[in-house]
């Protein structure tokens, strides 16, 4: 599929077989998420524009090139979205970090809006939506109509796991934004869970 784009680095590969083992606890599951973010992020930041500027070395005038950190926001969808920021931001420390809180409902499996804060920036931006799993595409797919609502149109979406599932109901919707992931899990089980998946992302990141 033309909007996925898998990550298949060994050793993103090696810490998602971490991050799934359910023996594996809270903290070392929280810093391996940080570690995969980053990971990911580097590839997912290859088309990042630079810019030139003028620096001096201990041995003269240089002008180099630099990340242009103006151009990049990182939205984590709340909560779990929260563990991917660090890794993120120790790769660019310049971006900026806006916020969407939404969580899908038990009963309708639909997602709610509770809280947006969106930089006004974020329109000229290219923005990365932070959300580690995509179960249904229902929360992820919102976030992405809620971005092109404020005048968003550069968008990517780092996720850990995927359903398949998932991202055919994101791709369906919005057939323009290329998704980022390190697997892609066949199904959904009766509660909307990814299966095998990693359980609940939040609870075991926050510990609850």
């Amino acid at each position: 599929m033309k909007n996925v784009i898998i990550f298949e680095h060994p050793l993103i590969q090696h810490k998602l077989s971490m991050l799934r083992d359910k023996n594996t606890k809270t903290k070392e599951f929280r810093e391996l998420v940080t570690e995969i973010a980053m990971l990911s992020g580097y590839e997912i930041t290859k088309g990042l524009p630079l810019k030139e500027v003028d620096i001096e070395t201990p041995v003269g005038p240089a002008r180099v090139k630099v990340a242009d950190g103006d151009k990049i926001c990182l939205i984590p969808i709340l909560r779990a979205g929260l563990g991917m920021v660090d890794g993120m931001i120790r790769l660019l420390p310049m971006a900026m970090v806006g916020h969407l809180g939404l969580y899908r409902d038990k009963a309708t499996l639909k997602p709610v809006l509770y809280y947006c804060n969106i930089p006004e920036e974020a329109a000229d931006c290219e923005v990365v939506v932070l959300e580690p799993m995509i179960a249904t595409g229902g929360t992820t797919s919102e976030a992405i109509a809620i971005l092109k609502e404020k005048g968003v149109s550069k968008i990517k979406v780092l996720s850990l796991i995927a359903s398949a599932e998932g991202i055919e109901y994101v791709a369906e919707r919005h057939p323009d934004i290329v998704m980022f992931c390190c697997a892609i899990d066949d199904k959904l089980n009766d509660s909307a869970y990814i299966v095998p998946g990693l359980g609940d992302a939040g609870d075991r990141l926050f510990g609850t």
